[in-house]
């Protein structure tokens, strides 16, 4: 039913509806454009502070494991000191030089290796603190950026409140539009517009030139573009041209004057703010 529609619509009825859907999807660009970069700061933040989570979570078991390193070299620590006191015990029931020599060797290596676990347990002992301190700066750090995440949050959550239900208005009104619109149409005005810096994929005649990139145009295009009989577009840019006439503008004295369009909620709140201030 809809694709009957839209073959049935002239051309000034197609150029209408595509002009009424530009300026409806510009309106949602606007109040997007509040947002500013507010989305992809806060996604940077909370991708930030699942970093520092990862390396807290790293750090905490590095410390974990020199500790349990330390308890370990502590328990041969003490068996091999328990060795010691054996041995030296032995040496006053030794019977022969052999007997001695054997027991001294057995004693020298017990020293050694309380010598040696006494050393891995300082170095484990400085890894824990060098990584405690370490743990404690990247807690400090997550607690920052939690304290901004949540700021930005909040001031996100401020401006979608005050453009959602309007934002959701204007997408309902481009779904309806588009509806009536034949899809080869929609498609051409949607390639244009993507590819257009300011979006904008169909403007009016200003000034004797094209809205979009303001490139003259010859009188004889622009009584084409008058007649509405085709869809013509913009040989430098692209875009689909109209007449400010058909887009709802008044032209006086040769001059094509912008409809009026109301300021937001929140611009006037920041005028009145900057005003006061």
């Amino acid at each position: 039913m809809a694709k009957k529609e839209a073959k049935e619509m002239s051309v000034e009825q197609k150029l209408q509806a595509l002009y009424e859907l530009q300026t409806t999807l510009t309106a949602i660009d606007e109040k997007r454009a509040l947002r500013g970069e507010l989305p992809l700061e806060v996604q940077d933040l909370e991708d930030e502070i699942a970093g520092l989570d990862t390396r807290i979570e790293k750090i905490d078991t590095e410390i974990k494991e020199f500790q349990s390193a330390i308890t370990m070299k502590k328990g041969e620590v003490q068996e091999a000191q328990a060795n010691l006191e054996r041995y030296n015990n032995q040496l006053n029931e030794v019977r022969n030089n052999r007997e001695y020599d054997s027991l001294s060797k057995q004693i020298d290596y017990e020293r050694l290796e309380v010598e040696l676990c006494n050393k891995k347990i300082k170095e484990a002992t400085d890894q824990v603190a060098y990584r405690t301190n370490d743990l404690e700066i990247a807690k400090t750090e997550r607690e920052e950026r939690q304290k901004d995440l949540d700021e930005k949050k909040s001031e996100l959550e401020d401006i979608l409140a005050e453009t959602r239900e309007e934002e959701t208005m204007l997408k309902e009104r481009a779904k309806d539009l588009e509806v009536k619109i034949e899809p080869r149409l929609l498609s051409s005005f949607k390639r244009i517009r993507k590819s257009a810096r300011n979006g904008l994929g169909i403007v009016y005649v200003q000034r004797d030139a094209c809205g979009g990139c303001f490139n003259k145009i010859p009188p004889q295009r622009q009584l084409d573009i008058k007649m509405h009989k085709k869809i013509i577009v913009c040989e430098y840019c692209g875009r689909i041209l109209i007449d400010p006439e058909l887009a709802g503008v008044k032209v006086e004295n040769g001059k094509a004057e912008k409809p009026k369009r109301k300021r937001s909620t929140r611009r006037k709140a920041d005028t009145e703010e900057k005003k006061e201030a």
